[in-house]
Order: structure tokens, then C-alpha cells, then sequence
């Protein structure tokens, strides 16, 4: 993968793993052989340009970014990555399933269902759900 710009490149890659950790790498990974421009986008703009602002922190980020895949309500896949990340960043599970309550006010509730279940997934896989979070 070439990058115009080494630096925001670098910059973004190093972000990457601080939040999402394999996660992320597997995303990129898995854009290599169909669209590697656009896994070169998300390090570059993404984590090199936006994620490295200083205007907020890696925790507030990942609410936002929670937040706003949950009101979308069509993108579980990238939710249960962010969902992952926003544990990795310091938010607690609480936290999580409180953004995603949230949404019930401005993206309905099919949405914060969905966006519920997809955390559930991420609880499970990270052993979780015995801590008294409850999202059924």
C-alpha cells in the first residue's frame, strides 16, 4: 500500500492500533486485495488526520463514533469494531449501552436495538455480560 504522504500515514496506522488494536489491522487486511486505496483513506483521513486532533480525547471520540453508527442503524459490522475500541479507550460497558440508549431519542428505537444486540456480541466475546450489564 502507497502513500502519498508517509508521515499521515504513519500517524494513522500507529492511531489505529492504539484504539482497535487487531481489529482495526484485520479491516485494512481484509481491503488489500479489492480496494487498497480506500484502507489507505481510512489510516490516512481517518486515524492520521482526525483521530490525531487534539481537540478531544480517544474516549470522547469513541462515544461519538458509537453514537453515530448506532443512529445510522445499518452498520453493525463497523459499530461492534467501535464498540471494541470505545472499551480499549477506558469506556466502560455502562457507558456504552447508555450512548446507544441515547439513540432511542433521536434514531428511533429499531436503531439502539440493533445497536444494543451488536454490543451484546462484543460483551459476550470479551466476557462482559457477567459484570451486571444487562442489554436485554
Amino acid at each position: 500500500m502507497s502513500s502519498e504522504n508517509p508521515d499521515r500515514y504513519a500517524r494513522g496506522w500507529e492511531k489505529l492500533k492504539e484504539i482497535d488494536g487487531h481489529a482495526g489491522e484485520n479491516v485494512i487486511e481484509s481491503l488489500k486485495r479489492i480496494a487498497p486505496d480506500l484502507g489507505r483513506y481510512v489510516i490516512e483521513f481517518g486515524f492520521g488526520d482526525i483521530y490525531s486532533r487534539p481537540g478531544l480525547d480517544l474516549k470522547s471520540r469513541e462515544i461519538a463514533t458509537v453514537a453515530a453508527l448506532t443512529a445510522m442503524g445499518n452498520a453493525a459490522p463497523q459499530l461492534k469494531v467501535h464498540i471494541h475500541a470505545a472499551l480499549n479507550v477506558g469506556c466502560s460497558p455502562e457507558e456504552v449501552i447508555e450512548v446507544i440508549t441515547q439513540m432511542a431519542v433521536y434514531a428511533g428505537f429499531p436503531a439502539a436495538l440493533n445497536g444494543v444486540f451488536a454490543a451484546k456480541e462484543v460483551f459476550e466475546a470479551r466476557g462482559l455480560l457477567g459484570d451486571g450489564v444487562s442489554p436485554e
